[in-house]
């Protein structure tokens, strides 16, 4: 599952043509949320050293919890995210 850092999953994502963006989401720390976390789909416009942007929205990685495929499979997690949390 976590095998490198988010910013190399997301690379992967993007870039790889074996892939599809639609078929992921991002899991993150968003305060005033539910729960303080939200769900975006990976619709990545550029990453960046220490960011990434979805349309004019810039996120940091660090707030970034976990890359799931839509059939609930995470490709990665941030440590100290338990397994049994369930996006």
């Amino acid at each position: 599952m976590r095998k490198g850092s988010v910013k190399e999953a997301l690379a992967k994502i993007k870039y790889d043509p074996r892939e599809n963006e639609s078929d992921y989401y991002i899991v993150i720390e968003h305060r005033g949320a539910y729960g303080d976390i939200k769900k975006i789909p990976v619709e990545i416009i550029e990453l960046g050293h220490g960011y990434f942007f979805i349309g004019e929205t810039q996120i940091p990685y660090h707030r970034i919890l976990a890359v799931v495929r839509k059939d609930g499979k995470v490709v990665w997690r941030k440590k100290g995210v338990s397994k049994e949390f369930r996006f």
